[in-house]
């Protein structure tokens, strides 16, 4: 299996640029540590302690929190109890089609109307409440606060956060210190984490993009480590947890109907996004990585694969990018962030639709009951009017008998 990696996997030429093998990346004790894709390997264990600490956090302190900040859940219909449709749901589709709804009616007894509103009341309990979507933005909003003050507090004083041809002087042959060893092990720990957990976390409206997100930050951090790439490896980390603080704190504060606060923070959130993603990320590292590199080595394939999903990266900036200036200027003109356009709503059904639809049974059961009552009081009225009939005509005929007489 070695041999077999050695000469597939681990080809000099897909990782090192032309002219430098293996050997020469080799460094004594003295010089420091040389990274090693075997390194990668402790990642695994640590996004297994991650999940298990955050199923601690979120119970220990987000739960907590969430209550003292006002975090309130809405409450929901639950659906009657019809093991048909509950097998239904679970088995084949959590929304039935116009056919199937017809053959639920008959075989339940129910009309389509009670059919349509028993699966959208089970599909409202299956939605996460705001607690739960108030947990998860609180456990990323501390990773990503204490990532990005230990990230510069390792790269202050590093010569290629302040000039990025620092990034590729004596390449590939760099040493790789302790405090970006485990900046990088604990982001690629944490991503594979959230990777793991992607499908019982809350679904997103962007939901495939934030998967693609994951898998090419985790190919990016991988592959950036086993090349080498770590010093502009640890800018590219920096660049995206500086805007993901902010983020993440405005979903906390909109899910505790923070308004003010939420969309000033978004506001922040927005200028802080473009600037680092949209000026920064390709002005300083995709322009040192794709142009300033050359000027250091030849082009190989680890130049073409990196630069390749460093561009996946700023093509998801772009349509993040795109649908904050939506909100932005939706906030600006009316005066208020737009929910639909929030990259933390559900992908599924607006529950503004599922409260229309419950406005409008609701409404058609009070019309039915006003019907009743109108038909009952017109019903009444109907007797009423028979009986003082019955009554003057007996009184008429009681007065012309003596006449008759």
């Amino acid at each position: 299996m070695e041999a077999l990696l050695n000469e597939w996997l681990w080809r000099e030429e897909f990782w090192l640029p032309p002219g430098i093998s293996w050997k020469d990346t080799h460094l004594h004790e003295d010089q420091g540590h040389f990274p090693l894709p075997r390194d990668l390997l402790y990642t695994l264990p640590l996004a297994f302690a991650f999940i298990a600490l955050r199923y601690v956090f979120e119970r220990a302190v987000a739960v907590p929190l969430s209550r003292c900040l006002g975090v309130k859940d809405r409450i929901r219909i639950q659906a009657p109890s019809i093991p048909k449709l509950e097998a239904f749901y679970k088995q084949k589709s959590r929304q039935p089609s116009q056919t199937e709804e017809l053959a639920l009616s008959k075989q339940c007894g129910l009309s389509q109307r009670r059919i349509q509103t028993w699966f959208r009341h089970r599909r409202n309990q299956d939605r996460p409440n705001n607690t739960r979507k108030f947990c998860e933005a609180s456990w990323r909003f501390v990773f990503y606060l204490i990532a990005f003050v230990g990230g510069l507090g390792s790269l202050i004083d590093t010569p290629w956060f302040w000039d990025q041809r620092e990034c590729w002087r004596g390449y590939p042959k760099q040493p790789v210190a302790s405090a970006h060893y485990w900046y990088y092990m604990l982001e690629m720990g944490f991503y594979l984490s959230l990777l793991l957990s992607v499908s019982v976390d809350v679904k997103r409206k962007d939901f495939k993009e934030q998967v693609i997100h994951h898998i090419a930050t985790l190919f990016l951090i991988g592959f950036s480590y086993c090349a080498n790439y770590v010093r502009v490896g640890t800018l590219v980390m920096l660049v995206h947890d500086s805007s993901d603080i902010l983020l993440e704190s405005a979903k906390m504060l909109h899910y505790a109907v923070w308004t003010r606060t939420c969309d000033s923070l978004f506001v922040v959130f927005a200028l802080v996004f473009l600037v680092s993603r949209l000026v920064v990320f390709p002005g300083r590292v995709i322009h040192t990585t794709l142009l300033v590199s050359l000027d250091f080595f030849q082009p190989f394939f680890g130049y073409y694969f990196f630069n390749a999903l460093l561009l996946v990266l700023q093509a998801l900036h772009i349509f993040w990018a795109y649908l904050i200036l939506r909100m932005v200027y939706k906030f600006i003109f009316k005066g208020k962030v737009e929910r639909d356009e929030r990259s933390d709503e559900e992908s599924e059904v607006d529950e503004n639709e599922d409260e229309d639809e419950d406005r409008k049974d609701k409404e058609d059961e009070v019309d039915w009951r006003q019907k009743k009552e109108m038909s009952n009081s017109n019903l009444t009225s109907l007797a009423h009017n028979c009986v003082l009939n019955n009554l003057t005509n007996q009184r008429n005929m009681n007065s012309r008998m003596p006449k008759a007489r």
